[in-house]
């Protein structure tokens, strides 16, 4: 074993971002492979630095991806859009209609004795009501409720019911109803909201709550809420945790598609009196409890920058000047009183607006041509910045690589769209709307082992290498950076780098593995290299940090990987030059494949290196997507340093090994120390590395 590949056993830690792993069996051994690579870093040459919104993510109300992960409430459903049913359904098998699966109420006792009120309802469309005779129990239960042990859980219910009607809440748990707690609540012939607490002190997925009475009359019920005690404004005090860990700097929110039949004012005042709608873009009911002033104050609680996304879909521009009043104006305008009403005075203060999302789409909900969006546009922006001047415009972009992909309108016999064409979108907004934004947004969401044909505009299935299926993430940024180079022909204003790009979706290979963080890793790299006008980034999605179900979280392995960069890494790109190009492009330039394979000419690593702001530190990251160790000899220009670095290194027993929740991980990060004076480095088979140099 060569001398710099030494572990100093003694100072060796595990980590797991900053979580200490509890074995090391899956640390591979160290290598110290002749590969032939020779790589030269140049700390002389820098790029404009790292914005810390680069480690952004993105978070969108599909379904339950937010209510079940972020939110603490225990009940769906819980102000009855579905009413009550006889008996339970099966959940979905299909992904998408399982996203937005909600256990619904079922009937106890006859369902004959259930009715809708829609004369007068609580909230939404009807209330059911409950008649009763005397004769047995009757109302309604939610099953597969998820309940933790070590702190009470307290609800709230909305009743009303006639003289003599008694009602009760119980919650039961157990395979047989063995554990059960129950409390009587008052009612009144009018709306009235009544709290109770219950202290099950369990773990379980199979609890239920029931809401019964008995007597003769009739009892309605409008709303009703179970939270851990343990919540934190109304979200999940576990969660809410791991994402303050996760030090995200920008939160883009709260869609995505859901944005453009997205009503913001069915989404403030009391919660229980925000109407369920069905959100027609993922077919799911959103009860509208996490709303414009929970997710804002989600970001305060995480100390995140938010980036809130406008409805320019079905939205108008009075609407989005009146949402921003509401969200940044003083508490003596018109919508900053109705805030300050509903419990916030001060102003939230929010800098970053995105003004529609993907409306160059034909899926967005109020999608209309490029020339008449983008004097849709300039209407928002004029109508927002008369309430708020200084707040920072991103509006949707469509570069050619994305408009190709499939994010276009296709043209049989013109699969691909050409720079400055009609269905070229970037250009019609830079054309058109040249002054109001301040950054053009992208998205890209690469399908695994598949390329874009650009004679038939269709996928078609591709064997690859580990590499190349490392890089296909980072090879779409590069694409949308090659489009970037086009348009900077066509309006040389762009050389002066006031507008920038906001990369604000983003993923590939939605598992949660080794593998997975390794084209998270290349994807940075590639970012790291356009600094100059790649302003921030939003992973999709920002809750894929995390492994969750509904009781209990940890960060997962795509979270680590983040977490690993921002930790070690620096923030001032230096330049990084090999002898050993990664190969050429075997595909037609175009569509999904850049000018030029992503990873740089330390084939088959991908090098990337940075300064610390204070110029004291050089950090080197190499990813190693292959199945055999490297080394390679490295040579610094302009940076001396010490005789001895730190190194870190994110590995596993192999490219598919997970972290299973609440099981020991397989997949982490090991420190140790490296002799920096021999000139060369080992790397492992799939892994991710880090080595701190510190200047003499």
């Amino acid at each position: 074993m060569a001398r710099n590949d030494t572990l100093d056993l003694t100072r060796r830690k595990l980590l797991l971002g900053s979580a200490t792993l509890a074995a090391s069996a899956w640390i591979p051994p160290v290598f110290a492979a002749s590969s032939g690579i020779g790589s030269r870093i140049n700390a002389g040459k820098t790029r404009p630095a790292i914005s810390p919104m680069m480690y952004g993510g993105f978070i969108e109300h599909i379904g339950n991806l937010i209510n079940h992960s972020l939110w603490s409430e225990t009940l769906d459903d819980r102000k009855f859009y579905y009413g009550v049913i006889e008996k339970a359904e099966e959940k979905p098998t299909d992904r998408r209609a399982a996203m937005g699966f909600v256990h619904k109420w079922i009937a106890v006792g006859p369902m004959s004795a259930i009715a809708l009120d829609k004369d007068h309802p609580y909230v939404g469309e009807h209330s059911p009501v409950v008649t009763l005779d005397g004769s047995q129990e009757r109302g309604m239960a939610q099953h597969e409720l998820a309940l933790k042990s070590g702190t009470p859980y307290n609800g709230r219910i909305v009743l009303r019911a006639d003289p003599g009607v008694e009602v009760t809440v119980r919650l039961v748990w157990g395979s047989d109803g063995s554990g059960a707690l129950a409390q009587e609540i008052p009612a009144s012939e009018k709306w009235k909201t009544q709290e109770f607490t219950f202290n099950p002190d369990v773990d379980t997925t199979g609890a239920r709550l029931e809401i019964v009475g008995k007597g003769k009359g009739r009892f309605g019920v409008g709303a009703v809420s179970l939270m851990p005690a343990d919540n934190i404004n109304g979200f999940r005090a576990d969660t809410l945790a791991l994402m303050k860990e996760m030090d995200c700097h920008i939160l883009r929110m709260p869609g995505g598609n859901f944005i453009s039949a997205y009503d913001w004012e069915n989404t403030i005042g009391d919660r229980d009196t925000r109407p369920p709608v069905m959100d027609p873009v993922w077919s799911a009911v959103q009860p509208n409890d996490v709303g414009v002033d929970e997710l804002l104050q989600f970001c305060e609680l995480i100390g995140c920058e938010p980036f809130w996304c406008v409805n320019t879909g079905y939205g108008d521009p009075r609407s989005g000047a009146e949402l921003l009043e509401y969200v940044n104006g003083s508490a003596d305008t018109q919508w900053g009183a109705k805030r300050a009403a509903n419990g916030r005075r001060e102003p939230y203060g929010v800098k970053y607006w995105a003004v529609g999302n993907e409306m160059y789409g034909h899926w967005q909900r109020g999608h209309m041509s490029r020339d008449q969006y983008t004097v849709k546009h300039n209407l928002f922006v004029d109508a927002m910045r008369a309430v708020d001047p200084d707040i920072y415009i991103v509006a949707p972009g469509g570069f050619v690589d994305e408009m190709t992909t499939g994010q276009g309108i296709f043209i049989a016999g013109q699969p691909q769209v050409e720079v400055g064409s009609e269905r070229d979108w970037a250009y019609g907004m830079l054309k058109d709307s040249w002054g109001k934004f301040d950054a053009l947004s992208t998205h890209a969401y690469p399908p695994e082992n598949k390329r874009f044909d650009l004679k038939t505009g269709k996928l078609f299935d591709v064997t690859q290498t580990p590499n190349e299926w490392t890089h296909q993430m980072s090879d779409r940024i590069r694409t949308m950076v090659d489009a970037w180079e086009q348009y900077k022909t066509r309006f040389p204003e762009l050389e002066k780098g006031h507008v920038k790009v906001f990369f604000d979706e983003w993923a590939f290979h939605f598992q949660d593995d080794l593998k997975g963080a390794l084209a998270i890793a290349a994807a940075f790299h590639e970012f790291f290299r356009h600094t100059d006008f790649i302003e921030m980034a939003g992973f999709t999605m920002a809750t894929g940090w995390l492994n969750f179900d509904r009781t209990q979280s940890q960060i997962s392995i795509k979270g680590r990987m983040f977490q690993f960069y921002q930790e070690h890494f620096g923030t001032v790109p230096v330049a990084v030059t090999g002898n050993s190009p990664t190969p050429k492009p075997r595909y037609p330039i175009g569509g999904d494949q850049p000018s030029v394979n992503t990873g740089g000419d330390t084939y088959p690593l991908d090098v990337s290196a940075s300064l610390s702001a204070d110029g004291r530190t050089l950090a080197v990251a190499v990813v190693n997507a292959t199945g055999e160790p490297h080394s390679f000899a490295l040579a610094l220009d302009g940076f001396k340093a010490k005789g001895k670095g730190r190194r870190w290194k994110f590995t596993g027993n192999d490219a598919d090994a997970t972290n299973p929740l609440g099981q020991p991980p397989q997949v982490g990060a090991a420190e140790s120390t490296f002799d920096a004076s021999t000139g060369s480095l080992a790397i492992a088979p799939i892994s991710v590395e880090i080595y701190r140099f510190e200047r003499a």
